[in-house]
């Protein structure tokens, strides 16, 4: 560490707590412009300006007279590293000027007793409240303390070019990084977990399509949509084709996949993944909203219809800390919307007897719960099917009644949710 590296830091961090963008992407243009940063000082930056923002509002009150003050981006750095890496002073002090060593006297000193629990939990007041009145005051603090930690890095197996236990021996064989434990994971039969966030992209498993970067979370969807061989399968919201390609993988390349998506950019990125994959059952369409008019040919055709849908993107904290500043109450509103529309336009593309999969990567009831109560309520031609009834008959063990829910703290993946919705005429 030195004095330069420190700025660097700040000069990032400034421009992140704009939260006016995607923090990963402006990172990506700063180290462009950077160059000059070797691998380990890219890794101090990236891990220090992450780690203030998932401790945000702590470090603000240990750097400010009041939560309202906006704080120094210098002083948000060296109270993440005084008051959560626990470094003292005197590490500091040779890189620090003569008003840094008195702003880090004041950092260490300031007391921290009486904090507020949202300002312990680390999120704004209005998404604890909702966190508090939906777990309760012990498990939402010990959700949102679970957010503080950074994410593991999972991949999924493409089973069309591998077997797991082939890739995870291969792995753990190659392993070099102390400490990097390579396991399988608990719950999806296709995933393996790692540690450390390493640079997959240029692996020859990767290049050559034999894995994939995919949470479990993400993973166990594919199972809840439990497609058979030979069906016709939507995902609506198909992003970059992630979930896409799992379901490939489980029909064993028959059937037929149309990948859905508002975004040409997104769809263009599913292309090169599709190249790797070895599948060729996956057809990728731009679409202008949920009501293009080139949908309604397909009404009544799908025997499966996924909906991974628009939400906050509060369940996924540990690797996009900045989303719990940037997301407001009325975004999740607006969000409700739009995920009501989406699902019950989703609805006319299932067949009689086919089954629509809701899905989130949201912690609120009101993404979740609540739009499939409503959905329900509104479609009383569909029924609920229990998703844990559906691992079940896949040999997962993972049961969360009737709804997929899971949490960082317990099953050690993003906040995911999942309802599945049967047809009955």
């Amino acid at each position: 560490m030195n004095a330069n590296l420190l700025r660097l830091t700040a000069i990032l961090l400034n421009d992140l707590l704009a939260f006016s963008g995607p923090a990963d992407a402006k990172m990506g243009d700063f180290f462009r412009s950077h160059r000059e940063l070797g691998t380990k000082d890219r890794a101090f930056v990236a891990e220090t300006v992450y780690g203030v923002l998932r401790r945000l509002r702590f470090l603000t009150a240990v750097t400010t007279a009041s939560d309202d003050e906006q704080a120094d981006a210098r002083k948000l750095v060296l109270a993440y590293l005084l008051r959560i890496q626990g470094k003292s002073i005197r590490e500091l002090e040779p890189v620090l000027n003569e008003q840094q060593k008195e702003w880090a006297h004041a950092i260490k000193a300031k007391s921290t007793e009486n904090l507020s629990l949202a300002v312990q939990a680390d999120v704004r007041d209005w998404f604890w409240n909702k966190l508090l009145a939906q777990y309760g005051e012990e498990q939402a603090l010990t959700i949102c303390r679970s957010m503080f930690d950074q994410a593991s890095l999972d991949l999924r197996v493409n089973t069309i070019k591998a077997s797991r236990e082939d890739v995870l021996s291969r792995m753990q064989a190659e392993n070099t990084v102390k400490d990097n434990v390579i396991t399988a994971t608990p719950y999806s039969p296709v995933g393996i977990r790692m540690a450390a966030r390493l640079n997959i992209g240029k692996h020859i498993l990767f290049t050559e399509g034999k894995i994939e970067v995919q949470d479990e979370g993400s993973q166990l969807l594919s199972y809840l949509v439990a497609p058979k061989r030979g069906q016709m399968v939507a995902d609506f919201c198909a992003g970059a084709g992630g979930k896409s390609l799992a379901i490939g993988a489980l029909m064993k390349n028959t059937g037929r996949i149309y990948a859905f998506d508002v975004s040409e950019k997104r769809l263009h990125n599913l292309g090169q993944r599709l190249k790797r994959s070895g599948l060729s059952n996956l057809h990728a369409q731009v679409i202008s909203s949920e009501n293009d008019p080139k949908l309604k040919r397909l009404n009544g055709k799908f025997d499966r219809v996924l909906v991974d849908a628009p939400c906050s993107g509060l369940g996924t904290l540990r690797r996009n800390p900045d989303l719990k500043w940037r997301q407001t109450e009325q975004d999740v509103q607006e969000l409700n919307v739009k995920q009501t529309s989406i699902l019950a336009r989703a609805a006319k593309l299932t067949k009689a007897g086919g089954r629509l999969i809701y899905a989130t990567c949201s912690l609120l009831k009101d993404e979740n719960e609540a739009v499939a109560e409503a959905f329900l309520q509104a479609h009383p031609d569909f029924k609920l099917v229990p998703a844990n009834e559906i691992l079940a008959q896949q040999n997962i063990a993972l049961d969360t009644g009737d709804y997929l829910k899971l949490l960082p703290h317990l099953h050690g993946t993003d906040g995911f949710f999942a309802a599945v919705f049967e047809k009955t005429a």
